[in-house]
């Protein structure tokens, strides 16, 4: 009997440790992933957009600003051919009642700031849609991203400068003006474009972010609430911080795109997805109400749409973003 206590005893605190290291190795890796995400290689889709870019009616060049950021430019083609995307936003945009410029013509820039593991050529069929409504887009990857040489990600507190400077430097490379430019983020861009538009003498004269988030902390305590329950979550939240302190410097809690958004007094448009279960459609309205009252502002609900497939449902959300820079940036 004694001998049979040993054992189960044995077991037990085997399976304890069993259970200590695999929490403690999830842990690890969550907080990796976070500071540090798995870069994604080029796709097929990618590679056909950067060789055949005249079938989408774009005009695309490459160049790396100082900081090392690798950037795409896109611009409508000159020849004023579009592809099926340009077409069909143009038809939508023409039924809302704007008089748009000629295809090929270029009304402004902006810039377009991708998600968590995402990459500029991710953005490619976006700017195919923007540029037939006349800008240009410059696309970056964002450090710890795509081709971006840096390691680490902090989701807008140390990329707050980066959408300026590389619309300044790509300005100055390829001669094209400065303003009128706007900004434009999704997800974790969303948030850096939120710390960018923050930036003392920022140069965007729009704002559009989809489905980001008020508070890092809070999506990622609910992203651990959704996978281990409510009551093991915070606990898997506040180790996933000290890992991500221990390779970022920074605390999640120091991500607040809430507190910057209180301070913006450009146009913003706020869209979210209702059945996002990353960021939930609660932290994208709570950043909307954190904008103060007297800016000129929008939110948008799209129906049935989640996190990854927010911009592919039968909701016209690229004629919704499109309008509203043509409104506000290039002031129609």
């Amino acid at each position: 009997m004694k001998f049979l206590r040993k054992r189960w005893r044995g077991i037990l605190i085997a399976i304890v440790l069993l259970v200590i290291v695999t929490a403690s190795g999830l842990i690890f890796w969550a907080g990796s992933e976070i500071a540090s995400p798995t870069q994604r290689p080029l796709m097929d889709y990618h590679h056909e957009f950067l060789s055949n870019s005249t079938a989408h009616g774009l005009v695309i060049k490459s160049f790396t600003a100082s900081d090392g950021t690798p950037c795409l430019v896109v611009t409508p083609d000159p020849s004023g051919n579009l592809g099926d995307r340009g077409n069909k936003i143009r038809q939508q945009l023409t039924a809302r009642g704007l008089t748009l410029k000629p295809s090929g013509q270029i009304v402004g820039t902006l810039v377009l700031v991708h998600g968590r593991k995402g990459r500029k050529e991710d953005y490619l069929p976006i700017a195919e849609r923007l540029c037939a409504a006349g800008f240009r887009c410059v696309i970056p990857d964002l450090p710890a991203h795509g081709d971006h040489p840096a390691t680490i990600a902090t989701y807008g507190v140390r990329e707050a400068t980066l959408p300026a400077r590389v619309l300044t430097e790509a300005a100055k490379q390829f001669s094209f003006d400065l303003q009128p430019a706007g900004l434009l983020g999704m997800s974790t861009g969303g948030s850096v474009s939120v710390h960018a538009a923050d930036q003392p003498a920022a140069p965007w004269k729009a704002l559009a972010v989809i489905c980001s988030f008020d508070s890092f902390p809070k999506v990622i305590e609910g992203q651990a609430s959704y996978y281990i329950g409510s009551t093991l979550g915070p606990f898997w939240a506040k180790g996933t911080d000290l890992v991500y302190h221990w390779k970022s410097g920074i605390h999640l809690a120091d991500i607040q795109p809430h507190h910057h958004a209180a301070n913006l007094r450009i146009p913003t448009l706020i869209a979210h997805g209702t059945a996002d279960h990353v960021s939930s459609i609660t932290c994208g309205k709570c950043l909307f109400d954190s904008l103060p009252t007297a800016t000129p502002k929008r939110w948008i609900e799209i129906p049935g749409a989640g996190h990854d497939n927010v911009l592919i449902t039968a909701y016209p959300i690229y004629a919704d973003i499109a309008e509203w820079m043509l409104r506000h940036v290039s002031q129609m």
